[in-house]
């Protein structure tokens, strides 16, 4: 019999095996397994709608006098609405990532997380922001491009110690 803390290479997500010795808790795992599978499905349609919003937002913006030009402000809108849509694709890839794998995919969560705080600083109007909130993000960013570099540390020396 299979045992929680057993490990299994062959095994597809530890974490919510449908191997599991208890009955019960294989059938919760198929349910929760199957709700990832709805999200990532509804991940896509809001992918889908992000891209439809990026095409509006720049129809939108170029179809005014002047014809064909977008202000800096449009521009900076535009870049916005282009960074949810690739952090929403970055969430669906984790999502995948989650129920096709037994690893936990750390540095991808990472990378999303600093491409929304990439984002939140190219949309950021510095005339109507506190020098606080300026000084936070700040600290965000620094402490997840740290965490960042230090999982491609770690996963540079686990490969060496492989070698």
């Amino acid at each position: 019999m299979k045992r929680d803390n057993d490990y299994d290479r062959d095994s597809i997500h530890q974490e919510l095996s449908i191997e599991h010795h208890d009955p019960l808790i294989r059938i919760l795992h198929r349910i929760v397994r199957g709700c990832i599978k709805v999200l990532a499905v509804l991940m896509v349609f809001v992918i889908f709608l992000g891209v439809i919003d990026v095409v509006y937002h720049l129809y939108d913006g170029l179809k005014d006098p002047p014809i064909l030009y977008l202000s800096v402000s449009e521009i900076f809108q535009t870049f916005g609405a282009f960074m949810v849509v690739l952090i929403a694709v970055e969430i669906f890839v984790n999502i995948r990532m989650y129920l096709g794998t037994n690893v936990l995919p750390i540095k991808l969560v990472l990378a999303t997380a600093l491409m929304a705080i990439a984002r939140k600083v190219i949309v950021l109007d510095l005339n109507e922001i506190e020098p606080t909130y300026v000084f936070a993000i700040g600290v965000v960013t620094l402490a997840l491009g740290t965490a960042y570099w230090l999982v491609g540390v770690g996963d540079k020396m686990s490969t060496a110690d492989d070698a």
